[in-house]
């Protein structure tokens, strides 16, 4: 278990280590270590642990549960964070900012999450426009 556990760390470290400073990809560690099932089952952010872990998607990412990490490891595209952890209102204004894991919201069953609370304000001022526009501009923008 021990032995386990250090891979995991070891992997981790290398990943940060070895990754370009300009890279695309924020999440070496996925939204900051929270649990992604556990939006949508408790409703709230939840730190994961290291024990229960996935990769998938060029991060490795964290459960609170064995459970919760095969409930996502069994369809990850219906856990994980839109625009790859990325926040959701730059995203509709055609920039990108990493997502803060305690500020987001569940819509239409996507988990979105914002850079800080005025973002998360601004883009509840018209979801379905800055989903939209999120979509569209993600296209261009998600390799930079």
């Amino acid at each position: 278990m021990i032995k386990k556990l250090l891979a995991v760390f070891a992997l981790v470290l290398a990943s940060i280590a070895f990754s370009p400073a300009n890279a695309t990809n924020q999440l070496a560690t996925a939204i900051g270590g929270h649990d992604a099932v556990a939006y949508f089952k408790d409703g709230a952010p939840e730190p994961g642990k290291a024990r229960f872990h996935h990769f998938w998607n060029g991060a490795v990412w964290f459960f609170s549960s064995e459970e919760n990490r095969d409930t996502f490891s069994a369809d990850p595209t219906a856990y994980a964070p839109q625009y790859d952890g990325y926040c959701a209102w730059a995203a509709s204004q055609n920039y990108k900012r990493p997502g803060d894991p305690n500020v987001w919201q569940i819509v239409d069953g996507n988990l979105y999450l914002m850079v800080h609370e005025g973002a998360r304000e601004k883009w509840r001022a018209d979801i379905p426009k800055h989903i939209a526009q999120g979509d569209e501009n993600w296209v261009r923008i998600a390799p930079y």
